[in-house]
């Protein structure tokens, strides 16, 4: 992991994008001492929204899950196709 100021990125933009993509490591700009952002690989990002819309979608079954277990009704296939202009 790397870390660097935003005006040392500025003057270093193409060491730094190639820095992420060949390590595969974020490099982080600070500005004050604080990170601001991070520059990383395009196809690691890909793969980490991927990733994070997947767990999303997991959380989000295991709560309807839960829902129905504690009681609450489940809402008809037919109906959800409707709601969503698929019917």
């Amino acid at each position: 992991m790397t870390e660097m100021t935003v005006s040392d990125a500025r003057a270093r933009l193409a060491d730094v994008v190639d820095a992420a993509r060949v390590r595969h490591d974020p490099v982080y700009l600070t500005r004050r001492g604080q990170r601001v952002a991070a520059v990383i690989d395009a196809d690691d990002l890909d793969r980490l929204i991927v990733a994070a819309e997947e767990l999303a979608d997991l959380e989000a079954a295991r709560a309807a899950r839960a829902e129905i277990a504690e009681g609450e009704r489940a809402i008809p296939w037919e109906q959800v196709k409707a709601d969503l202009g698929l019917a």
